[in-house]
């Protein structure tokens, strides 16, 4: 797999990032993303609903749109640097983030995107963006890097974890944060570590789910109950707001990297060509494997309630209701 995505899965924890850093003191340029008839078999590490549209990022700066035909490219995307992440409140305002940093703005449905932020004197990059309304969101990444903003992302303000409760540094990798449009937000990260805030991410405390192994994405389900899951197939579940946890049955040893909610079905995809299937909010799964193994980073269920699925080759046509 592309070094890139490894870095955005955690395989390299704890390790420099893949991509190389600037030399101190200098700075990359910024290139725009460029309109490519391959765009659409570009690796894709984050999909999402904008209204009924599907958004998805990944390699290269690549955005791709679907109003529930065939994917198109955006036509304007400031860099052309991996996008690990997106999200949208509504179906004009999203966000997307990825590696120097980076996090883009739409407010179009992702047809076009203006920078809030990037640093390319260092490859920190960030894994994960949620935004509770068009003004309040939560991006995470590299070495417990944290950022919060109160105005849309006009500023973005650095927050400090905590010392963890084992006593340790405070550099975990946080890989997906997570909410339920409420105040209450959530970060999966290493170490079996799953991170709280009760007020839009400027304070946050530590919840042991007892696993020791990296987490690599989470939900809020409809009934409230709360799911993570990452390395070899392990997901844990709790329904008292993370004070005890559960593990799940999940019937597979490839990693999960993302979680989507239909319904009365909570759905997994996963390294290896792994689907996974819920009808009991995550206490138990059914896992079924694509012939070719082809890995799976990302998935959303489209406006007529299909399950599409994204991989490191584009999207992975599904007709899972």
């Amino acid at each position: 797999m592309n070094p890139r995505l490894l870095l955005a899965f955690g395989f390299l924890l704890g390790l420099p990032p893949a991509v190389p850093a600037a030399a101190p003191g200098a700075a990359l340029t910024a290139q725009a993303a460029v309109a490519s008839s391959y765009a659409g078999k570009a690796p894709v590490l984050a999909a999402a609903r904008a209204g009924k549209r599907v958004v998805s990022v990944g390699d290269y700066g690549t955005v791709m749109i679907s109003d529930g035909g065939a994917f198109r490219q955006a036509r304007e995307v400031p860099v052309n640097s991996t996008l690990t992440a997106v999200t949208f409140v509504d179906d004009k305002f999203g966000w997307a983030v990825g590696h120097w940093g980076a996090i883009l703005h739409t407010a179009d449905g992702g047809e076009t995107w203006t920078r809030q932020r990037l640093d390319t004197t260092i490859d920190r990059p960030l894994f994960s963006v949620h935004f509770i309304d068009r003004n309040h969101g939560v991006a995470v990444g590299l070495w417990s890097l944290l950022l919060t903003t109160e105005d849309g992302g006009k500023s973005w303000n650095s927050v400090s974890l905590p010392k963890p409760p084992d006593g340790g540094r405070g550099d975990r990798n946080l890989f997906k944060v997570f909410g339920n449009r409420g105040d209450v937000l959530y970060v999966a990260a290493e170490r079996g570590t799953v991170l709280r805030s009760a007020d839009r991410g400027a304070t946050w405390t530590y919840l042991d789910t007892g696993y020791k192994g990296s987490l690599w994405t989470g939900l809020v389900l409809h009934d409230g109950s709360l799911v993570v899951a990452g390395l070899r197939g392990t997901a844990y579940r709790s329904v008292d707001d993370g004070k005890s946890w559960s593990q799940a049955m999940t019937h597979t040893k490839s990693s999960i990297t993302d979680l989507v909610e239909s319904g009365n079905t909570l759905w997994g995809v996963g390294l290896d060509g792994v689907t996974l299937s819920s009808s009991d909010a995550g206490v138990s799964f059914v896992a079924r494997q694509r012939d070719d193994r082809l890995a799976l980073t990302a998935a959303v269920v489209a406006g007529d309630g299909a399950l599409l699925t994204f991989s490191k080759r584009g999207l992975v046509l599904a007709t899972e209701r």
